[in-house]
């Protein structure tokens, strides 16, 4: 379910930004550029196109740096510009190293307006603790009728737009995270089947896991918290039930939380919880390599 309450901040916040060669094209927030109302708590806000004015900057000024939800645009080899949102954290600063995410929407995302991904699943948690979440976050979007799946062009232009950023805010190369709900779950497993190495740790969700997959896991000793609800369609509860019951038999440092009671939307129960970013910190590529060991399941109630 969409928080209106927050539907209408991070928009807002968007929207007001200042346009800035290479970082974003008025053109994708057409959905919130062109007079789109929304009606929060009894009060209508407007946002139009007036709201994005083009700030001076003195020649000789370093431009500020700028935090929360930002606009860039990825260019492909054949000059295609991709446009994607990302986060920065609050207490951010140059030179520090901030752990990064990259976020993978569902299926009911997908689509060109860059707005959509960042509704559903991460963006709305990030915004309650906006002010103290750590990691830089990466949202792409991917177009109507395609997926995330590694092999596919979304899945590439995701990881290209992770360099780019991971580049421009200098992170941490040791603390990269990917996570995604549904459809975006489902890349996620896939993504990082393809090279578990590159990541300090994974979070899907209510998605489709191949079992086949879990020994490259364990090997790489990839730390992974999937979460499923139990009302969720029965294939989909089955795959992640038989994907840890996998993973654990190979050893994987595996762990998977259960909603009692919730259908598919797990991602609010999941993403609303505080001990999820606290167990992402710890988790670093080179302590991977060291191959410290746990596999649990845990069922929330």
């Amino acid at each position: 379910m969409r928080d209106a309450n927050v539907w209408a901040a991070i928009a807002i916040e968007l929207s007001n930004l200042p346009q800035r060669e290479g970082l974003f094209s008025v053109q994708y927030m057409k959905p919130v550029l062109h007079g789109v109302a929304f009606a929060v708590m009894g009060t209508a806000f407007l946002v139009g196109c007036s709201s994005v004015t083009e700030l001076p900057t003195p020649a000789a000024a370093k431009p500020a740096l700028a935090r929360g939800f930002q606009h860039r645009v990825f260019t492909d080899m054949q000059g295609k510009q991709h446009p994607f949102v990302i986060f920065v954290p609050a207490r951010y600063e140059s030179g520090s190293q901030p752990p990064v995410m990259l976020f993978l929407h569902g299926a009911g995302e997908r689509g060109t307006n860059n707005i959509d991904p960042t509704m559903v699943g991460i963006g709305p948690a990030i915004w309650k603790r906006k002010s103290t979440f750590p990691f830089v976050t990466v949202i792409p979007q991917c177009r109507t009728g395609s997926n995330w799946l590694a092999e596919g062009p979304d899945a590439k232009w995701a990881l290209a737009m992770l360099r780019q950023i991971e580049k421009e805010f200098s992170t941490d190369p040791d603390r990269v995270y990917l996570t995604g709900l549904s459809m975006g779950g489902s890349g996620t497993w896939s993504i990082a089947a393809k090279d578990p190495s590159a990541w300090a740790a994974i979070v899907p969700m209510c998605s489709g896991p191949d079992t086949a997959n879990a020994a490259k896991f364990a090997a790489a000793r990839l730390p992974i918290w999937n979460f499923c609800g139990d009302k969720d369609r029965e294939s989909t509860v089955k795959a992640n039930r038989t994907m840890h019951e996998a993973l654990t038999m190979a050893g994987a440092n595996a762990k998977y939380t259960e909603y009692p009671g919730v259908g598919h939307n797990c991602w609010d129960d999941a993403y609303g919880t505080d001990a999820l970013y606290t167990w992402l910190l710890e988790q670093t590529r080179a302590r991977n390599r060291s191959g410290s060991l746990s596999s649990t399941k845990l069922t929330i109630r």
